[in-house]
């Protein structure tokens, strides 16, 4: 029996769409989980709380700071950051905007971009987190300078200068 075209093109794409994995999307509530664990991690930092701004990185986090030298693991971050936490004062990062992103599963991955006001001016945060035992945990952040577009040639220039820039 020859079906006609359309029937055929109708029953392909019910056929198909019967094969995708029926996974429902992340709730809106989980997503915005991971963004409150970033705003409990960047308040723990400017009170100085050592125990909660690392409680709430993965035990294989890792710490990407400004300088090219800058990848710690936790352990590493830990142990260069725990003098400014005992004088009581890290560092202030205040989120102005955030992007969360997740792939619509329930898969316990998101990933970030944030804009940050810091001592250093306006900085970009951004990372992933990964959900454990329904807590949300950073498993990799990235800090750097914005620069703008118009600046660039300069800063390439003191760049080039600077003899101990790690490439």
């Amino acid at each position: 029996m020859k079906l006609p075209a359309k029937v055929f093109i109708f029953l392909t794409a019910v056929l198909v769409s019967s094969c995708k994995r029926n996974t429902p999307a992340v709730k809106h509530a989980d997503i915005s989980g991971a963004g409150q664990t970033l705003d409990r991690w960047h308040r723990a930092a400017a009170r100085a709380d050592f125990d909660t701004y690392f409680s709430l990185m993965d035990d294989e986090a890792v710490f990407v700071g400004t300088d090219s030298s800058e990848v710690w693991t936790k352990a590493a971050f830990m142990q260069f950051a725990k003098p400014y936490f005992e004088r009581g004062k890290a560092w202030t990062f205040i989120p102005l905007h955030r992007n969360l992103y997740s792939d619509g599963t329930h898969s316990g991955i998101v990933w970030f971009d944030e804009t940050l006001d810091t001592w250093m001016g306006i900085c970009r945060g951004s990372g992933v987190l990964v959900r454990k035992d329904d807590i949300w945990l950073i498993k990799h952040f990235v800090l750097s300078l914005t620069v703008p577009n118009e600046k660039i040639t300069e800063v390439i220039s003191v760049l080039q200068r600077d003899s101990t820039v790690n490439r």
